[in-house]
């Protein structure tokens, strides 16, 4: 009889390779900007010269001005899928995200100039009878709060549920915000405390959110129709009078607009539309496409915005080259100052920028989670060193990680015992072992960097994580239950480990 360790010798890499081989058939491959161009075929063109790695990307649309003169384009596709041959057009609708802080901005500067608030309005003020524990709070100004200086957190105390419930779907490719309605927010500034930097810009979609329900509240309060409904207020007093006839809220269940790209991670997960209607001045649950968002960037440009003041910078954010406004951010690039402001979602990106010197400007609206800014940039003229691209080192690092302990963890314990470094093992550290690998390979597919990772060396991770565990099985009649340790401690450890794992795994399947 072949003794165990010849047959492992012999078997575990050919079960590497077969699983690494199946394993390659459901690895996280990023999206890739497809083929289709659409509309301004001369500046689709010019877009895929400035994109250095078309991986990640699913479609674009893009519209660029200058000269007085406006030029869209469509490029990719809508989505992933059985559809994804379907491409992208010049006015397909994108979820946009934070642009619509700008949005709220500019609401400010309008009931500013229409006598309705002022800057230094207090959240007491504007939002009567609201409760606050902490006194400080009622004391936040709506300037504060439209430029990011309130002191709030960055997203709303919604109670140990809730946020395990949204940390759950920022993974799981669902609305992590789901349910978050008006109510729910005022509750949460009810409670909440302003922390040690009010006065410092530090990012708030809490504080924006807010901005947007007290202007909601203050327009009510002068007799405006659909008292106390931010989108309507957004409608009325900006989208219509510059003709954005395509953009708008989906909120609370609403189903997006017809047409619409469909969102998904650089990964190529497809990810659902985020809904809170109470975070909707923050820019949740907002459409629009790039025709719309180029109308406003051209009005912003001559001036002829509601609330057009709102882009002037006023304050200082990080240094002397990044100001913000009403909403609005103002970089200065070598000399060049770009007003601009992105936007995020679980399966979108999206940027707007404009140069006031030279009245250039530009859209980029994309239907995966990698960034955008450095094409807006780019089409700008603008040389920059943004890695809005890129994960990032520290999740690139734990990408690599996870991957290194998964493919690593069953190979040292199934050959447990054979060297002098490797502690020996036993049927309790087999099975472990390839549940925490699972584990691991289950946490890099669904977080991982997979358009700064090669998502191969998923499929190679896995390959080496079942070859180790068939080396396991091979030892497996020779091997006791528990070798070492306290056998209470050992099976409780094990069994949350396969607990976690089990949860993981059908976290995963639901997301197929």
């Amino acid at each position: 009889m072949t003794p165990v360790r010849n047959r492992a010798l012999i078997v575990a890499p050919a079960v590497a390779v077969v699983g690494g081989l199946l394993a390659a058939l459901i690895a996280p491959w990023p999206a890739r900007l497809g083929d289709a161009d659409s509309g301004d075929l001369g500046l689709a063109a010019e877009v895929r010269a400035v994109i250095d790695d078309p991986g990640g990307y699913r479609g674009l649309a893009v519209a660029r001005i200058a000269d007085g003169q406006v030029r869209v384009a469509g490029l990719g596709d809508r989505a992933s899928g059985l559809t994804g041959g379907d491409p992208v057009r010049p006015d397909t609708p994108f979820e946009i995200g934070s642009i619509g802080k700008t949005l709220t901005g500019m609401l400010l500067a309008d009931q500013i100039a229409a006598g309705q608030v002022d800057g230094d309005t207090t959240l007491a003020e504007a939002l009567p009878g609201q409760e606050f524990a902490d006194p400080a709070v009622g004391q936040i100004t709506l300037a504060e709060l439209a430029s990011h200086r309130s002191g709030l957190p960055r997203l709303p105390t919604v109670g140990a549920t809730a946020t395990l419930t949204m940390t759950l779907g920022a993974l799981r490719g669902t609305d992590p915000y789901a349910g978050l309605d008006v109510d729910r927010i005022r509750a949460a500034l009810a409670r909440a405390r302003v922390g040690d930097g009010r006065g410092e810009v530090h990012y708030s979609n809490f504080g924006a959110a807010l901005l947007g329900i007290a202007l909601a509240e203050q327009a009510g309060s002068v007799g405006e129709a659909d008292a106390g409904s931010y989108p309507a207020l957004v409608e009325r007093r900006l989208l219509d009078p510059l003709g954005m006839g395509d953009t708008g809220y989906a909120l609370d269940g609403a189903e997006p607009p017809a047409g619409a790209a469909t969102g998904s991670t650089a990964g190529g997960r497809t990810t659902d539309p985020w809904q809170g209607s109470g975070l909707a001045g923050a820019g949740i649950g907002l459409w629009s496409t790039a025709p719309d968002l180029a109308r406003l960037v051209t009005a912003l440009l001559d001036g002829s915005a509601p609330g057009a003041d709102a882009a002037q910078p006023r304050f200082t954010a990080d240094d002397d080259t990044r100001r913000i406004g009403y909403g609005w951010f103002t970089t200065t690039y070598d000399g060049r100052a770009i007003t601009w402001h992105n936007g995020g979602t679980g399966g979108f990106r999206s940027y707007v920028g404009f140069d006031p010197a030279t009245g250039d400007g530009v859209v980029v609206l994309g239907n995966t989670d990698k960034g955008v800014e450095p094409i807006g940039l780019a089409l700008l003229g603008v040389a920059s060193d943004s890695d809005a691209a890129g994960a990032g080192p520290l999740l690139i690092g734990v990408t690599v990680v996870l991957l290194l302990a998964a493919a690593v963890t069953p190979a040292a314990t199934a050959f447990g015992g054979r060297r002098r470094w490797l502690p020996v093992t036993d049927r309790l550290k087999v099975i472990g072992s390839a549940s925490t690998a699972l584990l691991y390979l289950l946490i890099g597919y669904l977080a991982g960097a997979w358009h700064d990772v090669w998502a191969g060396w998923w499929a190679v991770a896995a390959g080496l994580a079942v070859g180790g565990v068939a080396v396991g099985v091979l030892r497996w009649r020779r091997l006791p239950v528990t070798g070492s340790g306290r056998p209470w401690l050992r099976w409780t450890g094990l069994v949350a480990t396969v607990t976690v794992t089990a949860v993981a795994l059908t976290l995963t399947l639901l997301l197929a």
